[in-house]
């Protein structure tokens, strides 16, 4: 199993690049560039590209409205080159929140889209002339609705790799299913390795029926937070909030992922009592509102034996890759716990 780890870079790109230094040495396999509506992934990607040699770099997520699928693969060429082909496209539809609160694009489709992007995005890595007349995206623009002079065209430079690894973040079934289906990897969040089966068995299995067998076996990209001691208990209040905001205050009531997620749990009556009270200011009741059982569930938190039987449990549901977000207060406490997880996950 291998190990990741989602990057803040609100210290400042040097700093961060002199952590992740370290956290390779640990035993970090591979780091994941946030975007949201901070700076954008890809600076940091270039810069970190530029200063490591070893680890591998992933996008955490480029969301898929805001750049054209024509672009999204020229940047994912351009960091794969720069990086030696290290890159790891994470890509996922974010949510309505961002895509029309921050960037004003409507958000719409995020199957269909997903799909198309990702057609294009292969022909473009192949060097293959673009020619996609899709439902979402035409490229070229057909001649009715541009200036006609539009001709399909292919990438002047050779990528470094025809096929770069596409990680998907996504969360309902017929998201899922697709995934399986055309992606190298699987980005789900909240995993809960007890329950994954369940929940999405099905979706998975029915992406998986057609898939092309080139595309290898799908990598799973779990993101559990990480503390491991005797006295780290009390860390599992700090995880609240986080899911309270997600479960509670990602949408309204009927339009929120994350709260369908918590119900497909089990969680139905906690999770509609979270989001009443987000969504009605009362945000520190929320999180005093969320199951200490869920949090234990998608959390690696616990003394040195606890987390080993859950990384145990994240193995045997599938995950590939625990993506962790270690609970420390500075530089040396993150790589401190990379290293006692490295030993575990050995």
């Amino acid at each position: 199993m291998r190990i990741g780890m989602g990057l803040n870079y609100s210290g400042g790109f040097a700093e961060t690049v002199e952590e992740v230094a370290d956290l390779e040495r640990a035993g970090l396999d591979i780091v994941f560039v946030p975007e949201a509506y901070s700076f954008d992934a890809v600076s940091q990607l270039g810069y970190l590209a530029a200063r490591t040699s070893k680890i591998e770099l992933a996008s955490g997520i480029f969301q898929i409205y805001t750049r054209t699928p024509s672009l999204t693969a020229m940047t994912a060429a351009g960091l794969d080159y720069v990086s030696g082909g290290r890159f790891v496209m994470g890509i996922g539809a974010s949510g309505p929140q961002v895509i029309e609160g921050f960037h004003g694009v409507k958000y719409d489709a995020p199957l269909g889209r997903t799909r198309e992007l990702v057609d294009i995005c292969r022909q473009v890595w192949r060097r293959e002339k673009v020619n996609y007349q899709g439902k979402y995206y035409q490229v070229p623009l057909p001649a009715d609705q541009g200036t006609g002079l539009g001709k399909p065209l292919k990438l002047i430079n050779h990528p470094v790799r025809e096929r770069i690894p596409i990680v998907i973040a996504s969360l309902g079934p017929k998201n899922v299913a697709l995934t399986a289906e055309i992606a190298e990897g699987w980005e789900p969040i909240f995993f809960y390795p007890e329950k994954a089966e369940s929940v999405w068995g099905e979706a998975l299995a029915a992406g998986k029926a057609k898939r092309d067998p080139a595309l290898g076996d799908l990598q799973i990209y779990a993101g559990p937070a990480l503390a491991i001691g005797d006295d780290v208990e009390p860390l599992l209040q700090w995880i609240k909030p986080h899911l309270a905001l997600y479960i509670g205050g990602m949408g309204a009531k009927g339009k929120n992922f994350y709260n369908d997620l918590a119900c497909r749990y089990g969680y139905e009556e906690e999770a509609e009592k979270i989001q009443d009270l987000y969504l009605a200011g009362k945000k520190e009741e929320a999180a005093a509102a969320v199951p200490d059982e869920l949090v234990r569930a998608v959390s690696l938190i616990g003394t040195e034996s606890f987390v080993k039987e859950r990384v145990a449990a994240f193995a045997a549901a599938g995950v590939t890759t625990l993506n962790v977000t270690p609970l420390a207060a500075d530089r040396a406490g993150r790589v401190a716990l990379i290293e006692k997880l490295r030993a575990i996950v050995d």
